[in-house]
């Protein structure tokens, strides 16, 4: 088994997870800003061209950030991130859909349409007149999920899940290319400052993210 990697904050948010469960499993490197993710040896393991992906010993190749995760966490048992049982599960993909339907797609997308559209225009189809408006649907939502959360540590309740890391490293990587993270959202501000403060956080960075200028 190996993760095929790279700089970025879905790969990020990948390698952020496995410190989380103590996994380490060999990984191979790819040039995400040169496009290796896109050329036609890559696509033939992950149709879609996305980084990362996860290559079994079989040859199976598993290309979506979340199934990643979720195949990880179930073979490595213990410290589970996605829930021990049928209700702690379920709690955990509503909150991680809700953090991606509501806020992680129209951020990423918000940046690959404006400040990242000279890296992205050949890559997906982009809609740059869209962009400000999925800003504008981001930074609403995240008002709106600020006032479902005061009172906990994470967002599923009192344990990180995989939906904190989703969030945390979207709103870390925008926070420096065009969506500043809003500190007056307290409940948010100071979840932020909870998961930023784990080991997990500064140790999944990309050893070249202060050279490319993002953090991912």
């Amino acid at each position: 088994m190996k993760l095929l990697s790279s700089f970025g904050p879905n790969p990020r948010m990948v390698r952020m997870f496995m410190l989380e469960k103590g996994i380490d499993i060999p990984t191979q490197e790819m040039d995400l800003l040169g496009g290796e993710n896109r050329a036609a040896d890559f696509k033939a393991k992950n149709p879609a061209g996305q980084s990362p992906a996860l290559e079994l010993d079989n040859g199976t190749v598993i290309g979506e950030t979340v199934a990643i995760c979720e195949y990880l966490d179930e073979i490595n048992p213990g410290n589970s991130l996605v829930g021990n049982n049928a209700e702690e599960k379920a709690i955990s993909r509503m909150w991680q859909r809700r953090v991606e339907l509501n806020i992680t797609e129209a951020t990423y997308n918000g940046f690959r349409f404006a400040e990242g559209l000279e890296l992205f225009k050949t890559r997906v189809h982009c809609v740059p007149e869209a962009a400000p408006g999925l800003k504008a649907i981001a930074k609403h939502n995240l008002k709106w999920l600020d006032g479902l959360i005061g009172g906990r540590d994470y967002i599923c309740g009192n344990q990180l899940r995989l939906a904190d890391i989703i969030l945390y490293c979207c709103l870390d990587f925008a926070n420096g290319v065009g969506q500043p993270r809003d500190t007056s959202l307290t409940n948010l501000d100071a979840w932020f400052k909870r998961v930023e403060a784990r080991p997990s956080a500064k140790g999944s960075l990309h050893p070249a993210w202060e050279q490319v200028g993002m953090r991912g």
